[in-house]
């Protein structure tokens, strides 16, 4: 079988931090793309990631089958890169966004003819893990396999770059806090990858006809503790905050607590599914098909990467002095 030609992409959530890059990536091979969106208007900025015209939106609600249908209408290949890393519940909770849009998307792929289904999905995806993040994501892979067989997933691990929600979150609460909370004791491990190492991968999974209904986990070149990824935080901010100890049976009440601010509207910093997620180590499986099975040798380390942003937390920001090596 032939690798797939650049014709048109429907990237599903191509406004995002994942989907701005996979955007820039696809446009680079030539692919005409339509980002499909609940809000283009707010996704205006990434029609700059490729020639004139070669970039359009569209209006998508993934859980609207109608919506996805329309926007699948002509394409022929399409990358579903939608999710919610709180369990909003309702008509924005894991089950809806992760499980049912994902069928929706697969049969309305399947009945418009589309070539290639790329599903981003997660490292740690269990159907019987005790996090509801985690088995939605399952369910999720499960129900695009069933519709379409051929359908690729991508599972990354934590994703780090500019506009990243894990290493920014870190380094903001170092610059207002004396104290880093190290929960479960900074023993979970990370194989941490970078957006753009991602989204090259999610091109290629588009492409490349060998990737047809195989799963792929992505991790960067080095594996890390909890532990060693906030004292990167607190090196590349200039900070020297306490790295506190918060044990797994502290930390899950108190995630339950904090998710009170999702009433009205705050996202929470912690959860406590989250803290059911950090029981695990989130790395690469022995045997899984990686990064180099897609064709990206080299992935960029966070050591790297990180200093290209975090600066802005130092006191001084980009006047102040860089860490010594």
């Amino acid at each position: 079988m032939a690798d797939l030609a650049p014709g048109v992409v429907t990237v599903i959530g191509g406004s995002g931090f994942i989907g701005s890059q996979a955007v820039r990536a696809l446009a680079r091979r030539g692919w005409r793309i339509r980002v499909a969106v609940r809000n283009p208007v707010l996704a205006i900025e990434v029609q700059t990631a490729g020639d004139p015209g070669q970039i359009q939106f569209t209006r998508c609600d993934v859980t609207d089958p109608d919506d996805v249908a329309a926007a699948l209408r002509g394409a022929d290949a399409v990358v579903n890169l939608v999710g919610v890393l709180h369990d909003g519940r309702g008509k924005r909770g894991f089950d809806t966004v992760h499980v049912q849009a994902a069928q929706i998307v697969a049969k309305a792929a399947r009945a418009a003819g589309v070539k290639r289904l790329v599903q981003m999905s997660a490292i740690g995806a269990d159907p019987m893990s005790k996090s509801a993040y985690s088995r939605s994501k399952a369910k999720a892979e499960d129900a695009v396999r069933a519709v379409y067989p051929d359908a690729v997933i991508l599972r990354p691990s934590l994703v780090f770059g500019a506009d990243d929600g894990f290493l920014n979150r870190f380094a903001a609460l170092a610059a207002m806090s004396p104290v880093l909370p190290l929960i479960g004791g900074g023993e979970t491990r990370f194989q941490p990858v970078y957006v753009g190492d991602v989204a090259e991968a999610i091109a290629r999974a588009v492409t490349h006809a060998d990737a047809a209904g195989r799963t792929y986990e992505l991790g960067g070149p080095r594996v890390y503790s909890f532990r060693e990824i906030l004292e990167l935080v607190n090196y590349e901010t200039g900070r020297n905050r306490l790295l506190a100890p918060l044990p797994f049976f502290v930390a899950k009440p108190l995630g339950g607590l904090l998710e009170l601010t999702g009433i009205v509207g705050v996202t929470p910093p912690l959860t406590r599914d989250q803290v059911f997620m950090l029981e695990h180590d989130n790395v690469v499986a022995d045997g899984a098909a990686t990064l180099a099975d897609l064709g990206v040798q080299h992935p960029n380390g966070m050591e790297v990467i990180a200093a290209s942003y975090l600066w802005k937390y130092r006191v001084g920001g980009q006047f102040a002095e860089s860490p010594a090596l």
